[in-house]
């Protein structure tokens, strides 16, 4: 069969079906950050010294941890391409077709390519510590890009309707950045201490302490500025869910705070540190997640059955009560009478 006859004769998708392979996307992204750091922090950075297969005259692994840690995140990689390609399909194929989601599709596929050379080149650069810090950004980037797809793909196309007031978006934005500052710093805090991801690797010639320090005090910043951003939210009577999903971001962030104090005073265990890196992707999503929240998008009307309509649907889908979204899917309810934005009150 040709290759341009291909496309046409797969099914055509829902946008409920759609939903779910984004969620799986998002999911298998988070476990590449966190596979990703279990190489580094056993040790296993080097315990495939070739690209892309394990070693020079073998694909598989040798039976050894070292090894089968390195070769498992590879696999990982593997699955999130498969994925990542299926959700390309499922975009030019669903009905109706939403541009933003097509594009969405097409960066994690790009973003996921961009992974895997960067993982060749740490390999080839014997875990340069400034490579792997730019292998772990370049993850977070994928891991923007899944969120917003997931958050994208269970709602209608279009803008919101801002639920919140603009000084309130503006500070919003500036928590991002900061956030963003935070993850680099914390970063470069684990290039400069103890686990390289194998031995004799270089470190980043800065004390340890002093960049833990750099990196707490960003976060307290963020911590202010997050507490703030509560304060408005109730003093312009924003809706209660999204001051809601504000204590939910906050408490994700004082929870990442206390496992970060508790692996620096206890000298950095292995598993600690692994339980942070997942705490970083968890505050990075609640911060996607609570910014997206500040406008009100409604839900995608679309029945999953309808898979072969693309017209305007005659009502929108009953969501779930406030308060009860806690990760990326559908929107929730309409904004509540609460709302009085730009009041002052």
């Amino acid at each position: 069969m040709p290759a341009g006859t291909i496309l046409p004769v797969l099914p055509h998708v829902g946008p409920r079906g759609f939903l779910r392979v984004t969620q799986v996307a998002l999911g298998l992204v988070v476990l590449n950050i966190v596979s990703g750091a279990a190489v580094r922090l056993s040790d296993s950075g080097l315990g495939c010294p070739d690209w892309p297969t394990c070693s020079r005259h073998h694909l598989t692994p040798p039976l050894s941890l070292h090894p089968a840690v390195e070769f498992s995140n590879r696999m990982v990689v593997v699955a999130i391409c498969v994925v990542a390609a299926g959700v390309l399909l499922a975009a030019l194929r669903r009905r109706p077709r939403r541009r933003d989601l097509t594009w969405l599709a097409v960066g994690l596929v790009g973003g996921i390519l961009g992974e895997a050379v960067l993982g060749g080149l740490v390999v080839y650069s014997k875990l340069n510590p400034y490579v792997v810090m730019i292998h772990f950004l370049v993850g977070i980037a994928l891991l923007t890009v899944a969120v917003v797809l997931a958050l994208r793909a269970g709602r209608a196309p279009g803008p919101g309707a801002p639920m919140v007031t603009p000084g309130v978006r503006r500070l919003a934005l500036a928590m991002v950045g900061l956030l963003l500052l935070a993850v680099a710093a914390g970063t470069a805090t684990t290039g400069a201490g103890p686990h390289a991801g194998g031995k004799g690797a270089k470190r980043i010639p800065v004390p340890l302490a002093d960049m833990a320090r750099t990196h707490a005090e960003i976060v307290l910043i963020l911590g202010a500025m997050t507490l703030a951003v509560l304060y408005l939210l109730e003093r312009t009577r924003a809706p209660s869910r999204v001051a809601e999903k504000g204590r939910i971001l906050l408490a994700v962030m004082v929870a990442q705070g206390v496992i970060g104090y508790t692996q620096y005073f206890t000298h950095l265990p292995a598993l600690l540190v692994g339980v942070h890196v997942f705490g970083a992707t968890a505050v990075w999503t609640a911060m996607l997640w609570f910014c997206d929240g500040l406008s009100h998008h409604p839900a995608d009307g679309t029945s999953a059955d309808d898979v072969g309509s693309s017209g305007p649907q005659s009502a929108p889908e009953v969501a779930a009560p406030a308060g009860t979204a806690t990760v990326p899917g559908p929107a929730v309810a309409p904004p509540s009478p609460r709302s009085t934005v730009g009041s002052g009150r």
